[in-house]
């Protein structure tokens, strides 16, 4: 797998809603499912095993993954998969899905950044995540988007004379600023979603940060004019 792709854990009844826009949006992705079945004559790439498995999620490429989305459809292995993901890539993002309400505090310690409950609202809610923040040109969607947990995505269209212009993400600091998280940038019609800390910000870029709303406020205050 090339660096910067993402990767969806478990491919049920909410995988397969992430997959569908993962899929509308020309993005690269890797499923990962323990029923062979169920993939078979799938059109995209995928591997064969459970994705609490160490292993499995190194043969996925977890460790150059910039996302990962975790589906499974039991939280002692959304808990499992969550806690041996952020083990293996540190400076990925996690989204996953909560079965029960109690285990959203659970998830969160494992190490996901943000967790939504539900099964039908969370594929609903992870697939509008991924369509938004990675700039998906057949969606057009500019406005903020408010998530389960009061977390918010804010699309920032970076114009001429903005304080963010020549520096880098590292420079900028925002998750330590602000409390934000660059997850996507959109740059002459392609979607940057491995965000390495030396890439430069310049005019005409789109930026996707997502942070809880206080955070999207403070982010917005700081650099958009």
């Amino acid at each position: 797998m090339e660096n910067g792709h993402l990767i969806v854990l478990g491919y049920g009844d909410v995988g397969k809603q992430v997959v569908a826009v993962l899929q509308d949006s020309d993005v690269r992705f890797v499923v990962v499912d323990m029923s062979e079945n169920v993939l078979e004559g799938a059109n995209f790439d995928y591997v064969i095993g459970n994705g609490a498995d160490e292993e499995v999620l190194k043969k996925a490429g977890l460790e150059n993954a910039s996302t990962v989305i975790v589906t499974l459809s039991s939280d002692t292995d959304v808990i499992f998969a969550t806690l041996i993901s952020r083990g293996l890539n540190p400076e990925s993002t996690i989204l996953a899905r909560a079965n029960s309400e109690r285990s959203i505090d659970k998830i969160y310690k494992a190490g996901a950044d943000y967790v939504a409950s539900l099964s039908i609202v969370a594929g609903q809610m992870l697939a509008k995540i991924t369509a938004t923040c990675l700039g998906c040109v057949c969606k057009d969607i500019d406005e903020d988007i408010m998530l389960y947990e009061g977390i918010d995505i804010e699309k920032h269209h970076v114009h001429k004379g903005s304080d963010l212009i020549g520096k880098s993400v590292a420079e900028l600091d925002i998750r330590h600023t602000v409390g934000c998280t660059i997850i996507g940038i959109e740059r002459d019609k392609k979607v940057i979603t491995d965000i390495d800390p030396s890439i430069v910000i310049k005019n005409g870029d789109i930026m996707a940060v997502v942070g809880s709303k206080l955070q999207v406020a403070a982010f917005k205050k700081q650099y958009v004019k």
